[in-house]
């Protein structure tokens, strides 16, 4: 069994694009992990999946695998329970977080404004800034989501999590790894360790794991000012292919 849905226009990271880390969070919230002993969901893209046109999101398989597929059942993303190896480091304090986000607010080097994550001219979005430590090699950002983000319970639903653990690991493998603009996320491996009240003060701090090619392998959490983790998430992004030669 399939079910449509469609993503909002306002919730965008390029231009008509989806969020990844939104889109994520919708097959996390349908997959099993402990169907096969795991905790934790890895998301995987195919392929663009734009804003704004019926989808199909599966029912979980018997092994806890969700599909979201085009209307004519093209592959798009795929979730499957998966094994997190990444060891969280602890989170700066409110204060450098708060520090990052008042740096990132005002530096000229932010292009893009309208990301459903990241967007200072999102009023609808997230509004989480983060930006590079001076005396760390991370990035960090203080965060206060919005009530209006929450579900029935006053929770963060898992697709706003999901979605908040996107734009610091991009923003950390564009500041600290040399990602180069253009770059999309291709995997996020995730798990979310308690509930998220909208209205509370989150610290989200995420620094790079790795590099190979194009590729940029970052680790991510989220943490109350107490130190306190959410959720964790180590996520894959890419470098846009180079341009052919003439």
């Amino acid at each position: 069994m399939a079910y449509p849905r469609t993503i909002p226009a306002h919730i965008h990271g390029y231009p008509g694009v989806a969020f990844g880390g939104y889109v994520a969070g919708l097959l996390a919230d349908r997959a099993n992990p402990s169907a096969q002993g795991h905790k934790a969901i890895r998301v995987d893209f195919r392929r663009t999946i734009a804003v704004e046109t019926p989808i199909l999101l599966t029912a979980p398989t018997p092994d806890g695998h969700v599909r979201l597929t085009s209307t004519d059942h093209t592959l798009l993303a795929e979730a499957s329970p998966a094994e997190l190896t990444v060891d969280p480091i602890p989170a700066p304090s409110w204060a450098a977080a708060k520090a990052a986000t008042e740096t990132a607010l005002s530096s000229p080097s932010r292009t893009v404004t309208d990301c459903y994550g990241c967007g200072v001219a999102a009023p609808r979005g997230l509004r989480i800034f983060p930006w590079a430590l001076h005396d760390r090699p991370m990035v960090a950002a203080a965060w206060t989501p919005s009530p209006s983000l929450a579900d029935e319970s006053g929770n963060l639903p898992p697709e706003v999590v999901w979605a908040a653990l996107d734009c610091p690991s991009g923003i950390a493998a564009w500041a600290r790894s040399g990602m180069t603009l253009g770059a999309f996320t291709a995997a996020l491996t995730a798990t979310q360790l308690r509930p998220l009240p909208a209205g509370a003060d989150y610290i989200a701090h995420a620094w790079p794991l790795h590099r190979e090619g194009r590729k940029h392998t970052v680790a991510v959490a989220l943490s109350t000012p107490d130190g306190d983790l959410c959720a964790l998430a180590e996520t894959l992004w890419l470098d846009p292919k180079p341009e052919p030669t003439a």
